[in-house]
């Protein structure tokens, strides 16, 4: 492990480009020098944070007092018979038998340093299906089962088979099946651990296990607007690269593919979450018929569109509070941008001015998305 002195200001590493200082970075290539640092970090209750591409954070403006760590290994392996799936940790009884997997099954394991779309982007050119839906979204392979990342009618949830984590209760490596993940709707225990454990949550992933299959073509395509973009009826399977290009298109069109020359993308993606509201709840009374709301199966629930209730709240695109440098991106009112020279202050104050519209709308209150520290 290497201690970079002076540590980097945050404004590197985030895709907000914004925030203070750090007093203690390291960057490492070695699982064992990571796990034991976050070890001593605990032992001596310092705050840490796991930093992984920054895309889903909104840093301090001043100096972070604790550790940050990022892990910069980028393994990636391909088992081809499943039969043949190494373990160098106890694996759970719900793990499932190898023997059952169907014909033309693919595991995949890759390390929590590897960017994601340069893993999806592999996945694609290799002729293995399952993630190609998730294409263009930012960060590291080791944030995405904890958010279950989604887009476009996937969710990582769908192929994924467990993480490989260090838990800093027990502090020992363990195997967290997908069944014991608790995935839900950008969600896992892995976030919900937060709760009492701070920015970053009891366990860390240091691998991912992914179930994939060999196939030119994509899995089915289950979203509306993808499917239109494509030509084709929402079930169809296409090209693998037809469909990565369409998903890359569309998200380039409101402001989510990373580009440093478009203030747009200066930003953390979807800074709030869909809201998941009880089928009774009072807020379905005050939306129009047009109002997008996707019914939860066995839920009792519906999710609805937070991008609608934002733009049906009297926010545009491109708004921004009088002198401030934070802004509703100009492409997609679900992104909060850095113009250049915005605070995480003032991201945080529209923020908040937006939950409170909303709020007062329908309402109903938006949770951000992003870490916020």
């Amino acid at each position: 492990m290497a201690q970079i002195v002076p540590p980097p200001d945050f404004a590197k590493l985030c895709t907000l480009r914004l925030g203070g200082s750090m007093k203690r970075f390291y960057k490492t290539t070695d699982c064992g020098d990571l796990t034991t640092a976050v070890a001593a970090a605990d032992r001596s209750h310092v705050e840490l944070l796991m930093l992984g591409g920054g895309s889903n954070l909104v840093p301090p403006d001043a100096m972070f007092e604790g550790l940050v760590v990022q892990d910069a290994r980028t393994n990636v392996s391909v088992v081809n018979d499943p039969m043949d799936w190494p373990s160098d940790v106890d694996l759970p009884k719900d793990f499932p038998n190898p023997a059952g997997f169907p014909p033309g099954t693919v595991l995949l394991r890759a390390d929590a340093g590897v960017i994601w779309d340069r893993l999806v982007e592999y996945t694609v050119a290799q002729g293995l299906s399952g993630i190609e839906m998730l294409s263009g979204i930012p960060g590291t392979v080791g944030a995405a089962p904890v958010q279950n990342i989604g887009a476009y009618g996937g969710e990582i949830a769908g192929a994924l088979l467990g993480v490989v984590a260090w838990d800093r209760q027990l502090n020992r490596v363990c195997y967290l099946s997908r069944a014991t993940l608790g995935l839900g709707y950008r969600d896992s225990i892995l976030k919900r651990s937060r709760a009492s454990w701070g920015a970053t949550g009891r366990w860390i992933v240091l691998e991912v296990d992914l179930i994939l299959r060999r196939s030119d073509l994509s899995v089915p395509v289950a979203y509306g607007q993808l499917a239109g973009h494509l030509g084709v009826e929402t079930g169809a399977r296409v090209p693998l690269s037809q469909l990565r290009a369409a998903v890359l298109d569309l998200r380039r069109s409101k402001g989510m593919i990373l580009d440093s020359a478009d203030h747009d993308t200066w930003s953390v993606g979807s800074f709030f979450v869909n809201p998941v509201v009880a089928l009774a709840a009072p807020v379905l009374a005050r939306l129009t018929p047009e109002a997008p709301r996707w019914p939860l199966a066995g839920a009792g629930a519906v999710k609805l569109s937070a991008a609608w209730l934002i733009g049906n709240s009297g926010i545009e695109k491109g708004f921004a509070l009088p002198g401030s440098r934070a802004a509703v991106s100009s492409k997609h009112v679900l992104a909060l941008t850095n113009l250049g020279g915005a605070t995480a202050a003032q991201i945080r104050e529209l923020g908040d001015y937006v939950i409170a519209q909303v709020n007062e709308h329908f309402g109903l209150t938006l949770v951000p998305e992003p870490v916020m520290l």
